[in-house]
């Protein structure tokens, strides 16, 4: 078990498992490393490492590392500000304070900040790292350790995640991902640039598409002006904010055609048939229309004139 459910960053998963075994425990752990790297993820191992029981830690089955994984362990206090980009300065300081009160359950207590800070949230997070409780532990994550203040980076002990081997990313998709084509999965490995949340991102984007997205593509690659009438017309009822939505999804799609058709792989099968159906004149200038109409929307155009207006202009 151990840190096994995090793929890959095999070196850092064994320095953690030695350092975490023998007692050693930093007071501030830095995870860094882009959306979808697995930052999550090794915080909530880490945590679970932390306060678990057993031997090996983390075993993720004793009642400490159960609590953990669902976040329902007193010990282990999530910082953050849903409502707002950054972490409000206010917030930082009542963890600050928290930190003080001794843990509920252990012998240590883990505040997880999973979310921007700006300089004044920092500098209050500073005062608590420059003399922490015995029992404190903080673990910020980023996906950039340079927009963190050097004052903070110093007393930090930072786990960068990198980026998975080739195979360990395919293996990982093909499981979650059976009905993907074999370029689906190529595309989405290379567009990752090999972390894992990023390509399953991809994937599920290029695997879930909406009916009337369905419909405009299928319709758009075969010249089925009945077809693309079909979609048009029933979307006419819509709403503006439901509608907007839909036509950023078809632009998206067309420029993903048209990358496609510049030798970049897609996992979008939609995308690739569209790129062997229209030329990239015809793709470049459907896109210009999606772009035109989703300002018109945005402008307070009607959705039925809009619609209408496609019916022609995409012919």
């Amino acid at each position: 078990m151990g840190f096994a459910e995090l793929l890959g960053n095999e070196r850092l998963k064994e320095n953690l498992r030695m350092s975490v075994g023998r007692g050693r425990v930093s007071h501030f752990y830095l995870i860094s490393g882009p959306a979808g790297s697995g930052k999550h993820t090794l915080a909530r191992l880490l945590a679970a490492a932390i306060l678990c029981q057993q031997g090996e830690k983390p075993c993720l089955s004793c009642p400490a590392c159960r609590k953990v994984l669902a976040g329902t362990h007193p010990d282990y206090i999530t910082v953050d500000d849903p409502e707002h980009k950054r972490v409000a300065v206010k917030i930082v300081r009542e963890a600050r304070a928290d930190m003080y009160v001794k843990p509920n359950e252990s012998d240590r207590k883990v505040y997880l900040f999973p979310q921007e800070m700006g300089t004044e949230g920092q500098n209050a997070l500073l005062k608590i790292l420059e003399e922490p409780p015995e029992y404190g532990v903080a673990i910020l994550l980023t996906d950039n350790p340079e927009s963190i203040l050097p004052t903070v980076r110093s007393r930090c002990t930072p786990l960068r995640l990198s980026a998975l081997p080739e195979t360990v990313l395919r293996q990982a998709l093909q499981r979650e991902f059976p009905q993907a084509d074999e370029e689906s999965v190529l595309a989405a490995m290379q567009r990752s640039g090999g972390y894992l949340g990023q390509a399953k991102a991809l994937l599920a984007d290029g695997a879930k598409v909406s009916p009337q997205t369905q419909g405009f593509a299928e319709s758009f690659a075969n010249r089925d002006t009945l077809g693309l009438l079909q979609v048009l017309v029933p979307m006419e009822k819509w709403k503006r904010d439901q509608a907007i939505p839909e036509f950023q999804a078809w632009q998206q799609l067309l420029q993903n055609a048209i990358a496609c058709q510049s030798g970049q792989k897609t996992a979008s099968t939609l995308a690739r048939q569209l790129s062997g159906a229209r030329s990239s004149k015809e793709l470049m200038q459907a896109v210009a229309v999606l772009q035109k109409i989703t300002e018109y929307a945005q402008g307070n155009v009607s959705v039925a004139a809009i619609c209408g207006y496609l019916q022609w202009a995409l012919r």
